[in-house]
């Protein structure tokens, strides 16, 4: 039987490669030159074999004869220590595979690439900070739904009830790959609809009476500030595209003989592969939008946007400028927002232009058609009514902005 002072006096002698001290029940430390280790040998189907139990001093004496004991337990079960030694390691790596945050993170692999870069950043950030620290380590099929409300109930608590929501949303989105890929056999996601608090949707700001509009394009005629400026409050007022497409206009995608502005589909709003292989947005350019574009030709018509950053450099336009004029205007950011032009048409159009289709004003505000036919709309089929759209939509502007009388439509009925 060995003591604790054997083993730590125990040593090699220089003419020998490694020397073996037994202790009892086929356990025995191998000593080399340079270390020390704990084996244990067994008969198991008529070999001998020999199971690693640990290096001495970190394994114990003690330690290593409750491990001979272990192995002597499951010989006796019939089973190989070895081989029940792999099974636990291959269950743990296998286990180590199945965590939140080891799935989340295969998923991003998987997907990503197909996200736009924005999206796919602020996805994993959100993920690393308020569902790794707190879930990731978890196996995927231990997450209930009480667990995973209680970390989303986290971000509610400081204020952030639109990440909560978003967060309910991409964990779901994890669970899901998670069922596909046999990590999980459930998504407790779907279970905490109506858990969170409501979510209050705050529409941009946009002013919807045909009064307010008129007094806005007056505004807009009479801005004393940048020329630039000015055209492209008239711009995002007659062409109602999203503020980011009509600041980045370039020179190279308008047509001023065709009367038409090509919005390359790189530059829409649309997924990675709408964008590669999506058509371009085509705005047909009333006489009002050619004129306001001419207008400015010299000014910047040299260089590749037609409103370039007011400090100068190859850039287009700040997002702020068109947010400060209608500040300079009196237009507060409860008020009207540049994004607010797109909610401006539509609603009047819709209610003071008649016999003009929905389908019509949705393709020329780029919003994907939905329905069984999905994008066998093309914005082309429209293009004849929709020229005549924004004819008549910048027609009605001047009358507004002349102050001619308002007639209020008589409702649609429901």
């Amino acid at each position: 039987m060995l003591t604790d002072a054997a083993c730590r006096n125990a040593a090699c002698p220089p003419e020998k490669t490694r020397i073996r001290l037994a202790d009892a029940g086929g356990l025995y430390l191998e000593v080399t030159a340079g270390s020390k280790r704990w084996f244990v040998k067994y008969r198991h189907g008529g070999k001998e074999k020999r199971l690693a139990l640990g290096p001495y001093p970190l394994t114990s004496l003690k330690d290593a004869r409750a491990g001979r004991d272990a192995a002597r337990k499951t010989r006796g079960e019939g089973i190989d220590p070895v081989q029940a030694r792999r099974v636990t390691k291959a269950t743990n790596r296998a286990a180590s595979g199945v965590t939140f945050e080891t799935v989340a993170r295969e998923l991003f692999e998987t997907k990503a690439s197909g996200w736009s870069a924005t999206y796919a950043a602020r996805w994993l950030e959100r993920m690393d900070k308020d569902l790794f620290p707190h879930i990731g380590g978890l196996p995927l099929r231990d997450i209930t739904a009480p667990l995973l409300l209680d970390t989303l109930r986290r971000v509610e608590r400081r204020g952030a009830m639109e990440t909560a929501h978003t967060l309910r949303q991409t964990a779901g989105q994890v669970f899901r790959y998670g069922i596909q890929t046999g990590r999980c056999d459930r998504n407790p996601a779907p279970d905490l609809q109506g858990a969170l608090k409501p979510l209050k949707v705050r529409h941009m700001p946009a002013l919807l009476e045909p009064a307010q509009v008129g007094e806005l394009m007056r505004n807009i005629d009479g801005y004393s500030g940048q020329p630039t400026t000015r055209a492209a409050l008239l711009l995002s007022a007659l062409t109602f595209q999203r503020p980011g497409n009509v600041r980045a206009m370039e020179w190279a995608e308008v047509d001023l003989t065709a009367a038409m502005w090509t919005i390359p589909s790189a530059k829409m709003k649309r997924t990675v592969h709408g964008k590669t292989n999506g058509r371009p947005h085509l705005v047909p350019l009333a006489p009002q939008a050619l004129t306001a574009l001419e207008e400015i030709r010299p000014l910047t018509g040299h260089g590749i946007y037609v409103f370039p950053a007011l400090t100068g450099g190859a850039k287009c336009m700040s997002e702020n400028t068109v947010r400060v004029a209608l500040r300079r205007m009196g237009y507060a950011n409860d008020d009207m927002t540049a994004h607010g032009f797109r909610a401006m048409a539509r609603t009047l159009m819709v209610e003071n232009l008649p016999d003009v289709s929905a389908d019509v004003i949705e393709a020329q505000l780029a919003h994907g058609k939905s329905g069984p036919l999905g994008a066998a709309y093309d914005r082309a089929e429209f293009m004849q009514q929709r020229r005549a759209l924004m004819s008549r939509w910048a027609d009605y502007l001047d009358r507004l902005r002349d102050g001619a009388e308002i007639i209020q439509m008589p409702e649609r009925a429901a």
